[in-house]
């Protein structure tokens, strides 16, 4: 049996789609064969599970308060101590543990080719709570024989995907996107469907591994196959002086949707490399561009 946690978020739901009826189990908080909200203690039902897939977190939103940024550490780092003592419980514990983790955890903005054993730096709740969680699954693996893979993830694509490739899209369909500068920053993303195809056989293997496509389009490749794919005009270009001034006054301005943050973001490179993952010859991605033209 193949357990799969968060199995309706995004990503868990492209996961679910590659694993045989007969031989997955599902746990989110609705609408799953175990409805369990893992920031409480729980138990689970006494199954032989084969390979664990923790694809459950909080992801995609900006802390405003110290109670919004606990919610991080109390559902990615407490949720998987809480998912790791309900297998400590059953009468045989899981061959593998995937954790689906993210490349938040180097708290990097821009960078070129970054590989996993760059230093872990992150300084958001997010990031920090990935790093967390990261290091309590390998410290259970190792003291439980368990083979440990994570995969840290770069923005996730396909249609209607999360976070900020979701933003683009919708603003790109109501004809509100604009590239800056000629949006020639280069970006690490990757299909959702081939991390979901690649994990059971790099859980076999077991490590640390980027998942990526391997082309980092730019903004400008990326905002037109998308405007294509919508049937929109390609989007417009603004020169770097002009959002810089916006972005000025996105910081000044409280609940401004455009700052220096942003900017920094959308101007910068920031791509990671996964030979590691390809050299194993379980990854072999398609392109993101191609997904969308």
């Amino acid at each position: 049996m193949i357990l799969v946690t968060g199995a309706n978020g995004f990503l868990g739901k492209h996961i679910c789609q590659v694993i045989p009826a007969a031989e997955l189990c599902t746990l989110s908080r609705t609408d799953a064969c175990m409805a369990i909200d893992i920031i409480k203690p729980f138990l689970l039902p006494d199954e032989q599970i084969s390979t664990i897939i923790h694809a459950a977190g909080k992801a995609h939103s900006i802390p405003k308060t110290e109670t919004e940024e606990q919610e991080f550490y109390k559902v990615n780092a407490e949720g998987t101590k809480h998912l790791l003592h309900a297998l400590e419980q059953l009468s045989t514990l899981p061959k593998a543990f995937v954790l689906i983790s993210t490349v938040a955890v180097y708290g990097l903005d821009q960078g070129i080719n970054i590989a996993e054993d760059t230093a872990l730096q992150a300084t958001s709740a997010y990031g920090k709570s990935k790093i967390m969680a990261e290091t309590i699954v390998q410290q259970w693996c190792i003291k439980h024989h368990v083979c440990c893979t994570i995969l840290r993830l770069p923005l996730l694509a396909g249609d209607n995907a999360p976070g900020n490739l979701g933003k683009m899209q919708e603003a790109i369909n109501k004809g509100r996107y604009y590239n800056i500068a000629g949006g020639r920053a280069h970006k690490s993303m990757v299909l959702a469907s081939d991390v979901a195809n690649a994990i059971k056989p790099l859980s076999a293997i077991g490590g640390i591994y980027h998942l990526t496509d391997g082309q980092h389009p730019t903004f400008a490749a990326l905002s037109q196959a998308m405007a294509a794919k919508a049937g929109k005009k390609p989007p417009l270009s603004i020169p770097y002086v002009l959002a810089r001034l916006a972005a000025t006054l996105g910081t000044i301005i409280p609940g401004f949707p455009f700052n220096r943050s942003t900017l920094e973001k959308m101007t910068a490179d920031l791509t990671f490399n996964d030979d590691k993952a390809r050299s194993t010859g379980a990854w072999t991605p398609q392109s993101v561009l191609d997904f969308y033209r």
